[in-house]
């Protein structure tokens, strides 16, 4: 040892050098070291400040708006230093932020309900979050703006919060004092107009739906408004900026009771036809008590039944799904929320002037439908009158 020591001092490189290098070769490492991955946080606010410091005064360095992604470079209480994409650098309340499993849950969401199809349109009725899941108290990210157009994809119906230590509502006409069913509300799966999908509490949206048809509506809740057709009216009189409209929309319209939780998405089927001579919306087809659900299909469809059979004209037709007679009325899934029905029957009518007929194969009776109203049963005599009555209708409707 010590004539190897002796060589290492006496050598021709001094110890003192060969120290300097050891030293240098140990902390020269750190330089070939892998830098740490970033972490990110998006901004869940409509917008906020960026601060230069944690203090009760400070300056502005810079704003971050909702959805954007910002490089987290420190971390105090309630509070993160980071950068935004524009390289502005400051203090942000964490509050405000949702870490980066948020972001890829949203993405997810999205990503999973891309191709799903819309079953009708809405705007936000004020400003609102979207939700990772149906429900009051889930993770929230994106904020819409009011009025901003969305696109609805599914409905689901979730038991509604009820205040801590408040207690059942009994009927107060229950004699038993049994306690009424749960309180529900609908929560809608949307999408916006920039992609960005999630849940929202049914409130805070209004379905898109013609002014026009709102007075028809008669108290019920309209699910969708759907253009069937167009009719020529020189003369309706209606002006859009000030010019006179003459190509008048026609309407298949989705209505359900103001009330949630509804089992089925809508409960009647209403067409709205133009009368060119009065320059009026009147009721071309009704059909109410069933449990529908969406979606509902526009297309222009030919009658493989009809006298015509061979026949390639295509009339504007519709077609939507109700419950068959043989299955129970689904309740909600008490997971997700979401309404699954069994066996569904497709119901398709085609219109024919200002007529909606039934495509249906003759010689076979229409399947069974279930009724969230239980029908009476008819007497021959009472369904004898109501054709007769409804034959003199379309009549009288064809003379005009």
């Amino acid at each position: 040892m010590q004539k190897f020591l002796s060589k290492l001092v006496n050598g021709p490189l001094p110890l003192l050098v060969v120290l300097t290098a050891l030293v240098w070769g140990i902390t020269g490492c750190s330089h070939f070291r892998m830098k740490p991955p970033e972490k990110y946080v998006y901004v869940t606010a409509k917008q906020t400040f960026l601060r230069d410091r944690v203090a009760a005064v400070s300056n502005r360095t810079g704003t971050a708006s909702n959805g954007e992604k910002l490089v987290v470079l420190d971390h105090a209480r309630r509070f993160l230093k980071v950068r935004t994409p524009r390289g502005e650098v400051g203090w942000i309340e964490e509050k405000w932020t949702a870490a980066q499993d948020i972001a890829d849950k949203f993405e997810a969401l999205s990503n999973q309900h891309q191709m799903y199809p819309v079953v009708a349109t809405a705007v936000a009725r004020d400003e609102a979050y979207l939700h990772i899941a149906p429900g009051r108290e889930t993770e929230r990210f994106y904020l819409l703006a009011e009025n901003d157009p969305l696109s609805l994809l599914q409905r689901a119906t979730i038991l509604k919060p009820v205040r801590p230590g408040a207690a059942p509502e009994v009927k107060p006409d229950d004699n038993n004092g049994t306690p009424t069913p749960p309180a529900m509300e609908d929560w809608w799966l949307v999408r916006d107009a920039k992609g960005q999908t999630g849940w929202i509490y049914s409130r805070l949206i209004d379905v898109s739906g013609p002014d026009s048809l709102l007075r028809y509506a008669e108290g019920q809740r309209i699910v969708g408004a759907y253009v069937l057709a167009h009719v020529d009216d020189l003369d309706s009189g209606i002006l859009d900026n000030g010019k006179t409209v003459t190509s008048i929309p026609e309407y298949v319209t989705l209505l359900s009771p103001y009330k949630a939780g509804l089992p089925y998405d809508f409960d009647q089927v209403r067409v709205f036809i133009w009368n060119t001579k009065k320059h009026r919306y009147e009721t071309g087809f009704r059909e109410h008590n069933i449990a529908g659900y969406l979606p509902i299909k526009i297309y222009m469809g030919t009658d493989p039944y009809g006298k015509a059979a061979n026949s390639t004209e295509k009339l504007p037709s519709f077609t939507y799904r109700v419950l068959a007679g043989d299955q129970a009325i689904p309740t909600p899934d008490p997971t997700t929320g979401l309404i699954t029905p069994g066996k569904t029957i497709d119901k398709t009518f085609r219109l024919e002037g200002n007529i909606c007929r039934r495509v249906i194969a003759p010689g076979l009776p229409p399947p069974a439908e279930a009724h969230p109203t239980p029908e009476k049963e008819k007497t021959a005599k009472v369904v004898k009158k109501a054709r007769v009555a409804k034959r003199a209708m379309v009549a009288k409707k064809r003379r005009r």
